[in-house]
């Protein structure tokens, strides 16, 4: 499909009335919305007209350069290269960052249960590991500490009795947590 330019001028009159792209494309018959909003950024046109507002234009107004902060006496600037921006925050910004009083959590140290009764572990390696030994991992795979439970695992999985228990849970178990 080819813009004409009687095609153009109805896109106009039609954005100018407030229609919205969907509607546009209806109207016109052969385009999609997205051909329409593509067209009308291509245009440059103003932004849609909302019931009882004026027309506005996020691009016609040009944006003025921000103040540079002051710089020390003895600022040396880098040499042949393009001068920084410098970007400032806004009375309003700055305003709002100070009504508003943060409280950080508190760090809880983490405190293992003392009544969980756990099989005592062979403290495998990787290398240590068989078929018939439990691949349950135990502590932070980044410490020294680290290892497999490596107790006789069960005939149709890779973790012993209670790992497969926590592993594997019932479904209704499951969709209480």
């Amino acid at each position: 499909m080819n813009w004409t330019d009687e095609r153009v001028e109805k896109l106009k009159k039609l954005w100018s009335e407030g229609l919205s792209a969907s509607q546009i494309a209806a109207q016109l018959g052969g385009v999609s919305r997205n051909a329409v909003i593509g067209k009308v950024h291509r245009l440059n046109l103003p932004g849609r007209v909302k019931a009882g507002g004026p027309v506005t234009s996020a691009r016609s107004a040009p944006k003025r350069a921000a103040a540079p902060a002051p710089r020390a006496t003895n600022f040396v600037g880098r040499v042949g290269t393009a001068p920084a921006r410098v970007l400032t925050r806004s009375n309003a910004a700055t305003a709002l960052q100070e009504d508003i009083g943060i409280e950080t959590a508190e760090v809880l140290d983490y405190v293992p249960s003392r009544n969980v009764v756990t099989p005592i572990s062979r403290r495998l390696t990787l290398t240590e590991l068989t078929e018939r030994t439990c691949k349950w991992p135990v502590g932070d795979p980044l410490k020294d500490d680290f290892h497999f439970c490596g107790c006789e695992a069960l005939e149709s999985s890779p973790y012993c009795k209670f790992h497969a228990k926590l592993a594997y849970q019932p479904v209704s178990e499951r969709r209480k947590a």
